[in-house]
């Protein structure tokens, strides 16, 4: 086989073709969830701390050195709001998924119960005949 048909029979697969749909679909989600994030939730939370945009958020470890007005050596700062809203990302991600993936598992569940048969199947010739044998030596 060559690697040409191959890699076709590979990418066409079922599993190859959902999983590239789930990451497509999950980039779009990831890129809403970060707007929401950046651009709806975070710039009252930036207003409380009276420095305008979360992601500001800073702590100066250690000062810039400027000579006139070009700075030589950047500043050294812990930048903890960018962080906090990543994680606030990552939280809403990870339970958005949590209960995609818990709603799949119930239909799943769902779907096996359906069809689980409700009798039990009748007992084959053989169980009749050997049941037959034990009531017979029983009464005996």
């Amino acid at each position: 086989m060559s690697f040409k048909s191959e890699l076709k029979e590979f990418l066409m697969r079922g599993s190859v073709v959902d999983m590239a749909v789930g990451i497509v679909i999950g980039g779009a989600f990831g890129k809403i969830v970060t707007s929401f994030v950046n651009d709806i939730l975070m710039p009252p939370l930036g207003l409380l701390g009276r420095q305008g945009q979360f992601a500001d958020f800073k702590l100066v470890l250690k000062q810039a050195v400027m000579e006139g007005s070009e700075v030589i050596t950047p500043a050294v700062t812990w930048n903890y709001g960018s962080f906090i809203q990543s994680v606030v990302d990552f939280a809403i991600i990870g339970t958005a998924i949590f209960l995609v993936i818990k709603a799949m598992n119930s239909l799943k569940r769902k779907k096996v119960e359906e069809s689980a048969p409700e009798t039990p199947p009748e007992p084959t010739k053989e169980e009749v005949l050997l049941t037959e044998i034990r009531d017979l030596l029983k009464n005996k």
